[in-house]
């Protein structure tokens, strides 16, 4: 095999590793067999730490229940579970690598009860995990959680402001703990991102001169150009990032491969998940800010996507009293007379109501929209079963800490992300559920490489990686 030119081990935890990163996808879409063997070819694989699977004596998975009566126990329960599944991960990963490559594992900042799970993983893994890769939010106190347990720590930003906040407050202090940056790209990177109210997410900007200013940045503070910044999102052959490679300008620079090991014969996503990969077409992956984080994340535009997207664009302002253009009163879907509306919204409303969308469901955000009623019972019965997964969930209006409720009206625009992650990595129907993919995603059906419905092994992927393709 040749590998393409310019590309060389990196040294990563004391041993040399190919400069390959599996990116880790929660719940359940990156697990034990797919990170063992990615860092068993080389590269450095990922375990995702967010509410990962644990198993009975028996090998089978064991379904993560919640029957208790409050939302605080139920967190709790989340708690346990997710330090149990990540740990037993972390042990079978490291098995499958025989000593090769690099285990981290990967924690979303934003999830519900993050530094007790992550502290509760790296206290049963000591000498297992390389480093930890985190995101999703403002994590100040990743670098301190790191220097706790003695293991590198991989920031996630979209920006060198990011970065710079993240440096100034905390991690300068635990610098040389601090392996690398990855640059999580927010119109081209699968899942959950860091795109800033100061961006367009319909103007995707060049990923280059961002990775140059996040150097920049990088460099004002002081991080040495050894120091690689992992370019996440997007891509695919290594050639087309050739101009990347050995660049003064970038620095030591690190590739993230996050939807290509989705389609391997060590992933462990339902094959349903696997063959619709096949299928997708140019602009099937939407960006979008349906997520109870508040965060834009990308995933394929199934019919559940469409269904948030019908129940948004299902939506009015409204007022408590005669205000403005809000002349008349809203005579559908609400009990009570104190919902005033514009005359073309009535009309808009009467109509939903005619079509079965009888029921307004108010938002935080002084609008209500317009559900079926089982629309409406599924997403009150999501809404009481809430077991918090999040740090703050703008769905159920839990928070994970001081009175545990955001003070905010919970928003049925959103949806149990909980809920559906675990389903759709578990079986459930695919076009029903959320499935993160990257905007590359189409690639899969154009890529020879996959032709004849072939489903390589993770080494067979990271081996066609390493020539370009």
């Amino acid at each position: 095999m040749s590998v393409f030119k310019g590309l060389k081990p990196i040294v990563y935890g004391g041993r040399e590793v190919w400069p390959l990163v599996e990116g880790g996808k929660g719940v359940a879409a990156t697990n034990h067999a797919s990170s063992g063997a990615w860092a068993a070819a080389g590269g450095i694989g990922t375990v995702s730490a967010v509410n990962a699977d644990s198993y009975d004596p028996t090998g089978r998975i064991v379904p993560q229940l919640y029957p208790q009566l409050t939302r605080r126990e139920r967190h709790e329960q989340l708690i346990r579970y997710a330090i149990d599944g990540a740990v037993e991960q972390v042990h079978r990963a490291h098995e499958i690598s025989g000593g090769q490559g690099a285990i981290n594992i990967n924690v979303l900042w934003e999830m519900g009860g993050a530094q007790a799970v992550l502290e509760g993983v790296l206290e049963k893994t000591r000498g297992l995990v390389t480093g930890v890769t985190c995101g999703a939010g403002m994590p100040y106190k990743l670098s301190e959680i790191a220097a706790r347990f003695n293991v590198n720590y991989l920031p996630i930003v979209s920006s060198g402001r990011a970065f710079r906040a993240l440096w100034k407050r905390a991690y300068h202090k635990v610098a040389h703990l601090m392996a690398a940056v990855v640059y999580e790209d927010p119109w081209l990177a699968g899942g959950h991102n860091g795109l800033s109210n100061a961006e367009d997410p319909r103007k995707p900007e060049d990923p280059y001169p961002r990775v140059k200013a996040l150097r920049d940045t990088m460099r004002a503070e002081g991080v040495a150009d050894t120091v690689p910044i992992i370019m996440a999102g997007g891509v695919w052959y290594l050639r087309e990032w050739n101009d990347w490679i050995d660049n003064p300008e970038l620095g030591a620079i690190v590739f993230q491969f996050g939807t290509r090991p989705l389609l391997t014969a060590e992933s462990p996503i339902p094959q349903g998940w696997k063959d619709h990969l096949r299928t997708i077409e140019p602009g099937d992956v939407l960006l979008h800010k349906f997520s109870p984080t508040g965060f834009y994340s990308s995933a394929v535009r199934n019919p559940f996507l469409r269904s948030l997207e019908a129940r948004s664009a299902r939506q009015i302002p409204f007022s408590r009293v005669a205000a403005g253009e809000h002349t008349v009163q809203l005579d559908v879907g609400v009990r009570g007379k104190n919902f005033w509306v514009t005359p073309v919204d009535l009309e808009r409303a009467r109509g939903w109501a005619a079509q079965g969308h009888d029921h307004a469901l108010r938002t935080p955000d002084d609008t209500v929209v317009f559900v079926a009623p089982a629309e409406r019972d599924m997403i009150r019965q999501d809404q009481a079963d809430c077991m918090g997964c999040l740090s703050h969930c703008g769905f159920s209006s839990w928070k994970d800490h001081d009175d545990y409720s955001t003070g905010r009206l919970a928003d049925p625009r959103s949806f149990c992300i909980q809920k559906t992650l675990q389903d759709i990595a578990h079986g459930g129907d695919i076009d029903q559920n959320l499935m993160f993919a990257g905007h590359a995603a189409y690639r899969f059906k154009q890529d020879p490489f996959y032709s004849n419905n072939f489903t390589p092994t993770v080494k067979q992927l990271v081996d066609r990686i390493l020539t370009g393709d």
